[in-house]
């Protein structure tokens, strides 16, 4: 009975969400599309005109590397403001309030589904085959999914408490943005700083993307490892501390 509820609550989480990011623009669900389409033109331009050299099909590489950091970064954001955002429902409904952070997670991986596809296109016009290690791209997504609802688990508690968490976090992305190799190569990294790299799971999963993806080759053994260690343990970490912090939500909403 309670699943039932929880899935029906989630299921209605997730649609208005996604209705309501779009309500009232001309492009709608299109905007999905453009933003991705827009950088990758940006990043194209600058690493292939303005500083040329840049390796084949280097629009597609920024693209796989842009689609996964999209939804790290929405995801992060949108579920850390979702509690407070949510103020009213959280006082006088009762739920597992666990559930508005991850249900606004999963309104953003319908978008992410959006523009894998505007990727998967884009591969296949230019002339990459689907290769039997695609059938570990759900997998890879999933874990990413799993990291990003840890990680947005425990900012979404503290922004309850401190309201400037959403900033912390926008920071954050920006930082991020340039530690994660979406314009440039892994092979690009210093040799000393590569096992750090693996386990920024948003790095994982760009380098396991363009390695099935463009490369048609697994990812490398060591990746495939610490990936699921971190998302789990981040999920883990998570759920923990959000239970230990929402007791008192009520007071400081």
């Amino acid at each position: 009975m309670y699943a039932n509820n929880y899935s029906f609550l989630v299921r209605n989480l997730v649609l208005r969400d996604f209705k309501i990011r779009y309500r009232n623009m001309s492009l709608g669900i299109l905007w999905s599309l453009v933003n991705p389409l827009v950088m990758m033109g940006v990043l194209t331009f600058v690493f292939t005109v303005v500083f040329p050299g840049a390796p084949k099909d280097f629009y597609l590489m920024a693209l796989s590397g842009i689609v996964v950091f999209n939804f790290f970064s929405l995801g992060w954001l949108t579920a850390t403001v979702s509690i407070y955002q949510n103020a009213g429902l959280v006082k006088r409904v009762p739920m597992a309030r666990e559930l508005l952070p991850i249900a606004t997670i999963l309104a953003n991986g319908l978008h992410f589904l959006i523009q894998i596809g505007l990727l998967v296109v884009l591969l296949l016009f230019a002339g990459y085959g689907v290769n039997k290690y695609w059938l570990m791209l759900p997998v890879i997504f999933l874990l990413e999914l799993i990291f990003v609802c840890g990680l947005s688990l425990v900012t979404a508690a503290l922004n309850v408490y401190f309201r400037d968490m959403q900033y912390v976090v926008e920071s954050a992305t920006t930082v991020l943005f340039w530690l994660v190799p979406i314009f440039y190569s892994f092979s690009m990294i210093p040799q000393e700083y590569r096992s750090i790299y693996l386990y920024n799971p948003i790095a994982a999963v760009v380098l396991a993307c363009r390695a099935i993806m463009m490369e048609g080759h697994m990812p490398p053994t060591t990746l495939l490892i610490k990936l699921p260690l971190v998302a789990f343990g981040f999920l883990i970490f998570g759920f923990f501390f959000f239970r230990r912090l929402k007791k008192k939500f009520a007071d400081y909403l």
